[in-house]
């Protein structure tokens, strides 16, 4: 969460009262994404996200904080954007597209076990079926026309091999969009981009003390796009050992678990599973290519390695990802 747009606490202040969200009291720039500025805030009324949209435009920003105020409403542990007195969620502050989220209790869990992916697993099953009914269009931007826009734009950062691997994979992407199989996949809204540190945990109530999701955030990429996409991003990550992007059986049979027991997958998802899983490697592994070597000015900038993603592309070939049969 990058800081490109400076705001002023009375900047700040003022933008915040008119929202009706309270007095400041604190401030505090964030870091950890590349897209957005984000700040910190609390009031005297709560505590709230601030953010300034770099990339994202005034036509499609309506889709993504209508999306998690529709799913907020539903039940669904999303930010739940303020509006002014005239209903609007999207806002101007600095000369930039604005919103104002609440706060979501809890932190990151970045080393999760089995119990944090079945929570995971079955909080997005909820979250596709809750958006079912969600009535706003917009494609994945970051979907496979995105892709096949950026690589020539990369290619001439890349080694010979990384460049053979990109354009075969690439190609074979652009294969499975053809088959029937995939024009059957279910669809709907999806998060596109739910990584650890976009889900959030606190310790439950309770005597067990075991973990209890409170929030999935950061919706800025999502999109219409198939279920079984949504689902294969958050195996590549929740699911994989980081050091060597192979999966990690235990936890991936648990996620799958969790979520087929709120919605089953149909049998075009289970035949397409090995195919997603590679192009959400592949997503993210041109996005962070795209970012490394082509960035943009901000104070607190942390780009994300590329190469990650490469080794789980790699893993992702020469080891398919299989369904067992229990757990889907």
């Amino acid at each position: 969460m990058a800081v490109y747009t400076e705001v002023s606490l009375a900047q700040a202040s003022d933008f915040l009262k008119s929202l009706q969200l309270g007095t400041l009291k604190t401030m505090e720039g964030c870091s950890g994404g590349i897209e957005n500025t984000n700040y910190f805030v609390t009031t005297d009324q709560a505590a709230y996200v601030l953010t300034l949209f770099e990339r994202l435009t005034a036509e499609q920003l309506p889709f993504y904080l209508r999306l998690m105020k529709h799913l907020a409403f539903q039940g669904i542990p999303a930010p739940d954007p303020a509006a002014n007195a005239d209903g609007d969620v999207l806002h101007t502050l600095n000369g930039k597209p604005a919103a104002v989220v609440n706060r979501l209790r809890g932190r990151s869990e970045l080393a999760p076990t089995a119990v944090h992916c079945a929570l995971v697993g079955e909080m997005l099953a909820r979250m596709h079926l809750a958006a079912r009914d969600f009535s706003m269009q917009q494609p994945n931007l970051r979907g496979l026309a995105w892709w096949n826009e950026t690589m020539p734009v990369i290619l001439p950062f890349l080694t010979p091999e990384q460049t053979s691997l990109l354009q075969s994979e690439l190609a074979y992407q652009n294969h499975v969009a053809t088959l029937p199989a995939y024009g059957a996949l279910p669809r709907g809204p999806i998060h596109a981009d739910l990584f650890r540190d976009n889900v959030l945990f606190d310790t439950s109530a309770d005597a067990a003390r075991q973990p209890e999701l409170t929030g999935f955030f950061d919706f800025y990429f999502a999109g219409v796009d198939a279920w079984i996409f949504d689902i294969a991003v958050c195996l590549n990550d929740w699911c994989i050992n980081l050091a060597t992007g192979e999966k990690d059986t235990e936890r991936t049979d648990a996620f799958l678990a969790a979520y087929a027991n709120v919605r089953p997958l149909t049998s075009q998802e289970r035949d397409l599973l090995p195919a997603m899983a590679r192009a959400g490697a592949l997503r993210f592994w041109i996005s962070r290519l795209w970012d490394l070597h082509l960035p943009r000015e901000a104070a607190m900038l942390q780009a994300h390695d590329p190469s990650h993603f490469e080794r789980v592309l790699r893993q992702r070939v020469r080891q398919p990802l299989t369904l067992n049969s229990t757990t889907a």
